[in-house]
C-alpha cells in the first residue's frame, strides 16, 4: 500500500467512523450509575450517539406547562447548537440547573462533544426566579421540592468527572481508530488485489484471444498445406513408383537408387503432412470414430503381417500372441491400426539387428474415470472389463524421466538413437489422442538398455462407450 493511501486512511473525519457505540454507551452508563449525572454524546453534525439519563422531577413538573415545554425545547436546541471549540462550556438552565459541554478532540481535530447534565451547582441555595416566572401556575414549594431531587455537584467535581470521562473517551477512540484502520486497510488491500486480478484477467483474456487467432491461423495454414503440398507430393510419389517399376523403360542401378531416394523422401514428407493434419483434427475434436466389433487376434496379426517386410530387412523378429479367451473390441479399425502401426514402427526403429518386437493381447480391467467429485470413491469402484494390446521391443529403451514427455507433440527423447533414426515426434502424440478418443489409456514401461513396452488398454465390446 502506498504512503499516500496510508495517510488518507489514518485521517479521521467523523466520530461515527471510529467509535464503538456499544463500548461508548457502556462507559457513559457506568459514569451515570456512579455519579447520577446524565451524559449525551454528539458527533460534529449533531448526531446523537449515546444518551444516558433519567428524567428529572423538575423537568417533569416544568413540562406540565405549555410555556415550560417551549422553554425546555429552546434550551435543548441551544445546548445542541453550542460549539465548544475553545474548551468546555457551562450553560445555565432556567430551572437553576447547569449543563457542561466538552469538546471531543482526537489527533488535533474536533470530532464531536459530550454534554454532562443537567445538575444543580452545589453553590445554588434558592429556586431561581427564571423558574418561578416561567408560568403563572408554577407553585414555588413544588418547584423547590422538584429541584431538590436533582443531583447537586460542586464545579471542581464536575471538572474532574468530565476530564476523566474525556480520557476514557480518548482510549475508546484510539481503540476504535485502530480497528477502523485495520478494517480500512484490509478493504483497501482487497480492492487492490481485485484491481490486480482484474488486470491479470484482462491480460489473460487478451492472450487467450491471441491464442485463438493463432489457432485459427494454424488451421488455415494446415488446410493450405493439405491442398498445396499433399496433392503434388502424391503425384511425385506416384511417378517415382512408375519409374521404379520400369513403366517408361528400365533404369540402371544408379538411376534406380536415385528414384528410390526420391520415393522414400516423398513418403517421409507425406507422413509428416498427414501427421500434422491428423494432430490438428484431434486437437479440434473433429475426428469421428467408425466403431465396429473386431477380434484382437485379427488386429495383431494384420499389423504383424504389414510390418514383417521391414522387420526382415532390418533383421528383427516380429511375433503376435493372443490367447483364445481375449474378447472382441468395439473400435475404429483404421484408427486402432494407426495406433499400433505407430507403436510397432517406433519399436522397429529403435531395435537393433537381431532383436525382437512382440505384439500381445490379454484380458485386464480399465480403472473407472474420476470426475473430480468422487472424493476418492473411485478407488473402491470396480474396474471395467478391458483388453490390453501391448508392443514390446528389445531396443535401446527410454529413461524413466522421459516417460511422461514422449506423448507430447514434436517431443523426441534426446539421445543418439533418436537423432540417428530421426522422426517427427508426432506418432506417439497421435496414438495417445486416438486411444483416449476410444475411452482407453496408453502407457509405457521402459528403462535404458532394457527395451520398451507400450500398453494400450481398451474397453471390451460390451463396455465400450
Amino acid at each position: 500500500m502506498n504512503p499516500a493511501m496510508s495517510s488518507e486512511l489514518a485521517d479521521v473525519a467523523r466520530l461515527e467512523d471510529i467509535v464503538d457505540r456499544q463500548a461508548l454507551g457502556e462507559v457513559c452508563l457506568s459514569f451515570f450509575e456512579l455519579f447520577a449525572l446524565p451524559i449525551r454524546v454528539f458527533s460534529t453534525d449533531g448526531t446523537l450517539l449515546t444518551d444516558v439519563h433519567d428524567e428529572q422531577a423538575v423537568c417533569r413538573y416544568v413540562n406540565t406547562f405549555s410555556s415550560g415545554r417551549t422553554a425546555c425545547s429552546g434550551l435543548v436546541a441551544d445546548v445542541r447548537r453550542l460549539d465548544p471549540s475553545e474548551g468546555p462550556i457551562d450553560h445555565p438552565c432556567f430551572t437553576g440547573a447547569s449543563y457542561r459541554i466538552v469538546p471531543i478532540l482526537y489527533q488535533g481535530r474536533r470530532l464531536g462533544r459530550f454534554v454532562v447534565g443537567p445538575y444543580v451547582p452545589a453553590e445554588r441555595r434558592e429556586v431561581p426566579r427564571s423558574l418561578l416566572v416561567i408560568d403563572p401556575g408554577v407553585d414555588p414549594e413544588t418547584a423547590r421540592d422538584a429541584l431538590g431531587q436533582m443531583p447537586r455537584v460542586r464545579l471542581e467535581t464536575v471538572e474532574r468527572i468530565t476530564a476523566h470521562l474525556g480520557k476514557v473517551l480518548d482510549l475508546i477512540l484510539f481503540s476504535g481508530h485502530r480497528a477502523f484502520l485495520t478494517t480500512e486497510m484490509h478493504v483497501a488491500s482487497v480492492r487492490e488485489n481485485y484491481r490486480a486480478l482484474t488486470e491479470k484477467a484482462a491480460r489473460l483474456q487478451d492472450a487467450y484471444d491471441q491464442l485463438r487467432e493463432l489457432d485459427r491461423l494454424k488451421s488455415n495454414f494446415l488446410a493450405t498445406v493439405s491442398h498445396e503440398l499433399r496433392t503434388p507430393l502424391t503425384s511425385i510419389i506416384g511417378y517415382s513408383d512408375m519409374l521404379a517399376a520400369g513403366v517408361v523403360g528400365s533404369l540402371n542401378e544408379e538411376q534406380a537408387a536415385f528414384v528410390e531416394t526420391i520415393r522414400g523422401r516423398g513418403d517421409h514428407l507425406l507422413a509428416l503432412i498427414t501427421g500434422l493434419l491428423d494432430m490438428n483434427k484431434l486437437e479440434q475434436g473433429k475426428v469421428s470414430l467408425a466403431r465396429q466389433p473386431m477380434q484382437a487376434r485379427d488386429l495383431l496379426e494384420d499389423v504383424a503381417r504389414t510390418i514383417l517386410p521391414s522387420a526382415i530387412k532390418k533383421g528383427v523378429t516380429v511375433s503376435a500372441v493372443c490367447p483364445d479367451d481375449v474378447p472382441p473390441l468395439l473400435v475404429d479399425p483404421v484408427r486402432i491400426k494407426q495406433v499400433l502401426f505407430n507403436l510397432v514402427e517406433n519399436a522397429l526403429k529403435f531395435t537393433p539387428k537381431g532383436g525382437s518386437v512382440r505384439l500381445a493381447a490379454r484380458r485386464t480391467e480399465l480403472d473407472a474415470p474420476d470426475d473430480g467429485g468422487g472424493m476418492g470413491l473411485v478407488l473402491m469402484a470396480p474396474g471395467r472389463p478391458a483388453v490390453e494390446l501391448s508392443v514390446q521391443d528389445s531396443g535401446v529403451g527410454i529413461p524413466p524421466h522421459e516417460h511422461a514427455k514422449i506423448f507430447s507433440a514434436f517431443y523426441q527423447v534426446d539421445g543418439s538413437a533418436t537423432r540417428e533414426h530421426g522422426g517427427t515426434g508426432l506418432g506417439l502424440a497421435i496414438a495417445h489422442r486416438l486411444v483416449e478418443a476410444h475411452g482407453g489409456t496408453l502407457t509405457v514401461e521402459s528403462a535404458p538398455g532394457e527395451g520398451a513396452t507400450f500398453r494400450v488398454v481398451l474397453p471390451e465390446q460390451d463396455g465400450a462407450a
